[in-house]
């Protein structure tokens, strides 16, 4: 890397007096709020006529807890327990009442899918109860399960969606990974007030691993299935998704996880059991031993989701570039490649890059630079100096981070890198 000289300096001190301090200081990322401060896991979320409702797996708070609030911000008030007979006595038993779902019905009802222990056997299934009221009391329907397929480990996690055309399914997982079987995500037809079955199950996605907690959402272009992955109770715990443009599929995996404990930088540890309303998520994170509640802002760029406080990566050599080369067989580069040669006066490697809505963010750059002291690229957003981005030497092929406040507008932000002091190659750019 010799051939990183100095011929461009009075062109970078030039540079360098233009890009001034932007309009107003950016504060960095903004991470999900802690919106119920104690266990709350696995939660349902909805909003119906100004009041927020929120519903979790049982705990001390109760077979179901329910919780209320005028926004999704809050504040929220624990208002008791929405099933308080708790779970159909004809096969169920206290204990293990998982993952509720409730859903409005047409007629003003409310309609309760849960998973409750199966007393004959220790499986879980799944079960409905209908209530009059969002708060409760719900009551059990029937003496049986909806749903119980004990030979594949039974069933959990409910979630119901209602298509475009206002059919009505259920999507939830058989319990594989409790019997040494593979975990299916199936879809089935229900009625209208989703009490009884129609038809037949679709798969949707199998895994030999864990693979839980659906949620599905339909977009102008595609459908997005949502689901956790990896061992709930710890930090590991994560929420991907795959897409497809037809519900029966084939479905596409998303090539990175939607949100990691890293995507987050640890603010959320285990983000997993998400639910997904309208432009926000709600998920669960581990707190001094207990699942809290968090929500975050979501946007969709291209019909495809971004969480606001969640690294999103884009590689720098997919970008605009001008007057600079992308160099393969980078030795431990992202994917490989990277730009390089970001060495002259109109040198530029330009990003589009998508915020759920306008505000701060942090700007991470993935960087070797092999120059002898700090090297520099300019910052501009949406064609307005942001000032500049400082890399400390590290030696070439020596991949390092580092990071900026940005403040970027909603929906799609122009990111462009320039020419700087000194030599930089760039390998990714993550927004969070």
């Amino acid at each position: 890397m010799a051939r990183r000289l100095l011929a461009a300096l009075v062109a970078a001190l030039t540079l360098t007096a233009f890009l001034t301090a932007p309009a107003r200081a950016a504060g960095g990322a903004v991470f999900p709020k802690d919106i119920i401060s104690t266990d709350f896991p696995d939660p349902d979320v909805f909003e119906q006529n100004g009041t927020w409702y929120a519903y979790s797996t049982n705990s001390g708070l109760g077979t179901v807890p329910v919780a209320t609030a005028p926004s999704p911000d809050g504040p929220w008030t624990i208002r008791g327990d929405a099933m308080p007979d708790g779970p159909s006595s004809a096969w169920a038993q206290l204990g293990r009442t998982w993952a509720p779902d409730v859903y409005p019905n047409p007629d003003g009802t409310y309609t309760l899918t849960y998973a409750a222990w199966h007393k004959e056997t220790g499986r879980q299934c799944i079960g409905v109860a209908t209530a009059t009221s969002p708060l409760g009391p719900f009551t059990p329907v029937g003496t049986t399960p909806l749903i119980c397929p004990l030979d594949q480990g039974g069933a959990i996690d409910p979630n119901t969606f209602v298509a475009k055309d206002g059919t009505r399914y259920l999507v939830w997982k058989n319990e594989g990974n409790a019997v040494g079987k593979p975990s299916t995500l199936w879809l089935t037809r229900t009625t209208n007030d989703g009490q009884t079955l129609v038809g037949g199950n679709t798969a949707l996605l199998t895994s030999n691993g864990i693979i839980e907690a659906p949620d599905l959402v339909q977009r102008d272009s595609r459908y997005v299935l949502f689901f956790s992955s990896s061992g709930y109770n710890n930090c590991n715990y994560q929420t991907s998704y795959a897409t497809a443009t037809s519900l029966t599929g084939p479905w596409t995996t998303a090539f990175r996880p939607l949100m990691t404990t890293d995507t987050f930088d640890g603010h959320v540890c285990g983000p997993g059991g998400a639910n997904f309303v309208g432009d926000k998520v709600f998920v669960h994170g581990w707190v001094d031993g207990a699942r809290h509640l968090f929500e975050a802002d979501l946007g969709w760029a291209n019909d495809l989701p971004i969480v606001r406080g969640s690294r999103v990566r884009i590689e720098g050599e997919s970008g605009q570039l001008n007057h600079c080369v992308v160099r393969s067989n980078a030795a431990g580069a992202s994917d490989g490649k990277v730009v390089a040669y970001i060495d002259y006066p109109d040198s530029w490697v330009e990003e589009s890059m998508y915020a759920p809505v306008a505000g701060d963010y942090t700007l991470h750059i993935g960087y070797a630079n092999g120059s002898r002291g700090t090297a520099s690229h300019g910052l501009v957003v949406n064609g307005n100096s942001q000032g500049t981005v400082s890399y400390p030497a590290t030696g070439w092929d020596n991949w390092h981070e580092s990071s900026v406040p940005v403040v970027l507008k909603a929906g799609w932000n122009t990111v462009r890198l320039t020419k700087g002091r000194l030599y930089t190659e760039v390998d990714y750019l993550e927004m969070q």
